[in-house]
């Protein structure tokens, strides 16, 4: 079982977060939504408020696969801001092992240097932040170990190609066909 973690913060885009811990449970993965607020009630960027599993400290990222940053403001900030996330990050990826990010959020992997070189995607407006990147233009840019998406909108696509690096693409498959993702008409 693959073990996740989707880092929230006050001001974080509910969707982004949500659909990736919704479709990866759905695909059997174990994930961990994690605070880097002082508590785990968190307010998304539209007030929705939840109540996250843990806080930053309390997982041991030895035993975790892959890190998730979901976007919205003030969310994005900051994540960029927590000092002990910046620096997993930037082991994570150094390591090779699996990082992935959505709307805003793309841009605290680029001011962390972890895009040098990799093709990624963001928010319109938010290019100039992905320092070394190649922007595109595509819903979902996956470049080695990095994953990136631009927006709510892409969330269901970020989430299936997160699944299709964890399980596979058949399972990918099996999970947008089970929520009738781009169905058949």
């Amino acid at each position: 079982m693959a073990k996740v973690c989707v880092f929230t913060a006050d001001g974080f885009e509910e969707i982004e977060g949500l659909t990736v811990v919704d479709l990866l449970r759905r695909a059997g993965a174990e994930v961990q939504m994690v605070s880097i607020s002082d508590g785990l009630a968190v307010k998304g960027s539209h007030g929705i408020e939840l109540k996250a599993d843990c806080f930053f400290d309390d997982v041991d990222y030895d035993t975790v696969e892959m890190l998730v940053l979901p976007g919205g403001m003030p969310g994005t900030r900051y994540l960029g801001e927590h000092q002990g996330l910046c620096s997993l990050l930037k082991n994570f990826a150094s390591e090779g092992k699996k990082v992935a990010a959505i709307c805003a959020a793309p841009s605290v992997l680029g001011k962390l240097g972890i895009l040098e070189g990799k093709e990624a995607v963001c928010y319109p407006g938010f290019e100039d932040q992905l320092t070394g990147a190649v922007v595109c233009r595509r819903e979902v840019a996956q470049d080695a170990n990095v994953t990136t998406s631009r927006g709510l909108g892409t969330a269901i696509p970020f989430s299936l190609a997160l699944i299709t690096q964890l399980y596979g693409e058949e399972k990918a498959e099996e999970i947008r066909k089970s929520i009738i993702f781009q169905a058949e008409i």
